[in-house]
């Protein structure tokens, strides 16, 4: 499942443009389709939530006292897609696999990341961040590239972010059947009226399990792949990996999810990274199966 991503005007400025999305067929590039969704929405491959990243200017650093509780979802921007995430720890964000996937000159996914000094982590929630950070390292498996099994990854910020809200992963118990989710991400759909800012979707119910993904029917627009997936206990219980999209963002369909119970392994990994080992020390993380 994957979509090729291109560079936009600023979207938090100007009135949603037509053509910028459209309903695509798994494992198929992102088309260009912006006409108003009426009725019910045809059956689709769910593809990857990651959006063309509008430029901004630059941020102005401030206190994080300043932060909300919310804060401690994120705005990654990485070239020209721009994708979401969740502070687990105050020096690491969980986010989706395939949103720190290298491109093609023709914006196609490529089996390879890019380089982790090129990803920007946006902090804030609102119209415009009030902060920014780096990225040092990226701990992801050897696969999920586009999307699918092994859709998450680990970024090591550059600092620690002292003060900042985060939220504990749930890898230690799996996501069960009928269980209330809430997706959340700064996605904008093409017919959203109002500015780029972070958004908690429509509450969800989880229909089916997989051995790495789960599934429920939801509310997701481009840009919100990478989000967390919050339980009612207030964990992060997964991670958004691709969906059914409309132009529409109260248009719901098929929506996919990375398991984190699945990856803990993964979770490893990256603490054995924020405590000083090199990744290229360590083992690989393989494919869920």
């Amino acid at each position: 499942m994957h979509a090729s991503a291109h560079g936009v005007p600023d979207l938090s400025k100007l009135s949603p443009p037509l053509g910028v999305v459209c309903l695509g067929l798994a494992l198929a590039l992102l088309g260009c389709s912006g006409l108003p969704f009426v009725g019910k929405a045809p059956a689709q491959a769910p593809r990857p939530a990651s959006a063309p990243a509008p430029s901004l200017p630059p941020s102005v650093e401030l206190p994080f006292v300043l932060s909300s509780k919310d804060d401690f979802v994120v705005r990654l921007v990485i070239g020209s897609v721009t994708c979401s995430g969740a502070l687990i720890d105050n020096d690491r964000v969980l986010t989706a696999h395939h949103c720190i996937s290298a491109r093609s000159a023709q914006g196609e996914m490529l089996a390879r990341d890019v380089k982790a000094e090129d990803i920007r982590v946006e902090l804030g929630g609102e119209d415009l961040p009030w902060g920014e950070a780096g990225v040092r390292a990226i701990v992801a498996p050897t696969c999920g590239y586009a999307a699918g099994d092994g859709d998450i990854a680990i970024l090591l910020l550059d600092r620690p972010l002292i003060g900042m809200e985060t939220r504990a992963a749930r890898i230690d118990a799996p996501p069960s059947l009928k269980e209330t989710i809430t997706p959340i991400g700064f996605g904008r759909c093409t017919l959203s009226t109002d500015a780029l800012h972070r958004r908690k979707r429509a509450l969800a119910t989880i229909d089916t399990l997989s051995d790495a993904r789960f599934r429920a029917t939801a509310s997701i627009c481009p840009g919100d792949s990478g989000g967390p997936v919050m339980s009612d206990s207030g964990e992060v219980l997964g991670v958004i990996s691709a969906a059914v999209m409309d132009s529409d963002e109260r248009t719901v369909g098929r929506a996919e999810f990375t398991r984190l119970d699945r990856f803990r392994a993964l979770f490893a990994r990256a603490q054995a990274v924020a405590s000083g080992q090199s990744p290229a020390e360590l083992p690989p993380v393989d494919c869920a199966r």
